[in-house]
């Protein structure tokens, strides 16, 4: 079961707990002329309700409109975003949603070329996704001898060095180290395996949706396998690195990691 819907059925049931005994208890002063100096003591079942609710609200509002975090468990956003980060994601920045079912209120800003997003996979929506939005809809993205192209312009990169990923298995890849820019003010850096095949693809993106791709580009599972991502999937745009956990090294806290912005 999804954790928003689990989240928002506790703010109901204990929410509920809550009203209902508050009218229980006035209707009782109301009718039995029921003082505060004869009250008994409450159900234990009342007492939780009554701790919890403020707290599962609270949680509840901040998760679905304000901040969200998430696990990177993957290394597919390689060198960006580590295995083991924790980051937060802004889920007002695209827009006000309906909690669970996701329906859009207000309209924000759009996704837009360089953005970091998380979005719930198009092939099993249970399943949350981070990727870099390179493509707006109707776009035309061109995937060509590993360099992209949007619109029929290659996206500025250049070359900064080499990158040693490792895998889970312990083996060390060799990667390029490439820094790709949209614009002349921001910039994000990918990663390159000149040693892996890759395809030359055209897509054309649909009304309504957009094309990702992960920053290590041999390495990913986005746009080029499976297709677009829907607007309506959209959670929101990852902006900080909140704590890092280091498990694949053994040393533990990544300090250098903490409250890092995500670019």
């Amino acid at each position: 079961m999804d954790f928003a819907l689990i989240l928002a059925i506790a703010v109901l049931v204990t929410g509920s707990i809550w009203l209902l005994d508050i009218i229980w208890r006035l209707l009782k002063r109301i009718f039995v002329r029921y003082s505060t100096d004869s009250q008994g003591k409450r159900n234990w079942i009342i007492e939780y309700a009554r701790a919890f609710f403020p707290v599962l609200l609270i949680v509840f509002l901040l998760r679905s409109f304000i901040i969200e975090p998430f696990r990177i468990p993957s290394g597919s956003m390689l060198p960006t975003l580590l295995v083991g980060d924790f980051i937060l994601v802004n889920k007002f920045r695209y827009g006000i949603r309906l909690p669970v079912l996701n329906d859009k209120l207000i309209d924000m800003d759009s996704p837009d070329y360089g953005d970091v997003m998380v979005f719930r996979f198009p092939g099993n929506e249970k399943v949350n996704f981070i990727k870099r939005v390179v493509g707006l809809p109707g776009d035309t993205v061109i995937y060509k001898d590993k360099i992209l192209q949007v619109n029929g312009k290659k996206v500025a990169h250049m070359d900064i060095g080499e990158y040693v990923v490792e895998t889970s298995s312990n083996q060390k890849i060799q990667t390029r180290h490439i820094t790709e820019s949209f614009d002349e003010v921001e910039s994000h850096s990918i990663l390159i395996d000149d040693k892996r095949a890759s395809r030359n693809l055209t897509f054309v993106v649909p009304d309504n949706t957009y094309f990702v791709l992960g920053d290590n580009r041999d390495y990913s599972n986005d746009s080029r396998f499976w297709g677009f991502v829907p607007e309506e999937n959209i959670i929101g745009e990852a902006f900080l690195i909140w704590f890092s956990w280091d498990s694949k090294g053994g040393k533990g806290i990544n300090w250098s990691r903490i409250a890092n912005a995500i670019e």
